[in-house]
């Protein structure tokens, strides 16, 4: 399928996306571009708006406010455009469990009216692909969680999409069909598909992702590479257990109000990103120690994504799956929160 591409590269263009939903707001101007043949990542909490914007990107939903558009067409003005050139696995898995996993890809390639022989052959194709071909036969209501991810993803590719959406497909999966899917999507992106993928994992933005955008309540509030957003908390990060509430938030005052530090207390640990590495470290420990205090554990390490989204949102990242809500959608294909 040949892609098409805005004049600046962007197989994905999103701008001052706005969408609500009676009282609730969803997005509230958004704005991002996805290069083509990367994996772009949406990261942030339940309720953050990355569903929402899936669902507008995949023509389910249209917009109050704003513009999109898919290889150049319009979601809005070309949703048939937009449909042919993309492939969506939601949160949910979304293929039928009474049949099997290859009638399920079969079904799928007819619906999508592949060329006769396409669709025997892709199918089988996609089952070798993703480890499903001892179980092809079988009903998909006896396949593991992991197995019903792996043929929802195989049934987003079937027509070969050269953008493929995958709304937080990896929820509730154990860490080795986790990986598994993983590795598929590296795959993917080296073949040139590009990838938008909403998740809730900081891990997985931070392994996968070429670019973030970090999204909360309905905003983007930053969007970098992850190396860059890591760099800006600075080279360490300096964690101290206190023992208690009470010298946790006495040493919190004392290194942000004395020593104009930039500390992040999480019930009895004091958190501090610095550029001074062990000076910084020993600087700040006689200085404790002035005032009496004494960390009763202590960690140096390098910056991660969960400490970019507590110093951006103050407050860490949700890992737990929401049930679907009302506003038109379920267990389905693009299913899940705002």
């Amino acid at each position: 399928m040949t892609q098409r591409t805005t004049s600046d590269g962007a197989a994905i263009v999103v701008e001052d996306l706005a969408k609500r939903f009676g009282e609730v707001v969803a997005l509230d101007g958004v704005d991002f571009q996805v290069p083509t043949g990367t994996v772009f990542g949406l990261l942030g909490p339940n309720g953050a708006g990355k569903t929402t914007a899936i669902r507008i990107l995949a023509t389910i939903l249209r917009p109050d406010r704003g513009r999109a558009s898919v290889l150049g067409h319009d979601v809005v003005r070309d949703p048939d455009g937009v449909r042919y050139r993309i492939g969506l696995a939601g949160q949910y898995a979304a293929v039928d469990p009474n049949l099997t996993g290859r009638e399920n890809l079969r079904l799928t390639a007819r619906l999508a009216q592949l060329p006769k022989r396409d669709v025997r052959a892709r199918p089988d194709e996609l089952l070798e692909r993703f480890g499903l071909t001892e179980a092809a036969d079988r009903p998909a209501r006896t396949y593991s969680g992991g197995m019903r991810r792996r043929l929802d993803v195989a049934a987003a590719l079937v027509q070969r999409p050269p953008v493929v959406f995958l709304d937080e497909p990896t929820t509730g999966l154990d860490i080795f069909s986790r990986n598994g899917l993983w590795e598929m999507i590296r795959e993917l992106v080296a073949e040139g598909t590009t990838v938008l993928l909403t998740t809730q994992y900081l891990e997985e933005a931070d392994r996968l992702a070429d670019r973030i955008a970090v999204v909360d309540g309905g905003r983007v509030i930053a969007n970098d590479a992850p190396s860059a957003l890591k760099a800006q908390l600075g080279s360490t990060v300096i964690e101290m257990g206190m023992g208690d509430d009470a010298h946790a938030a006495r040493a919190e005052d004392l290194l942000s109000q004395t020593l104009a530090l930039r500390a992040e207390r999480e019930g009895t640990t004091v958190r501090l990103a610095s550029d001074g590495g062990s000076r910084a470290l020993i600087d700040m420990l006689r200085f404790l120690d002035d005032h009496e205090l004494a960390p009763a554990t202590l960690a140096l390490r390098e910056p991660s994504l969960d400490d970019v989204f507590l110093v951006l949102t103050g407050h860490r990242a949700e890992h737990a799956a929401a049930p679907p809500t009302s506003d038109g959608a379920g267990p389905t294909r693009g299913g899940g929160t705002p």
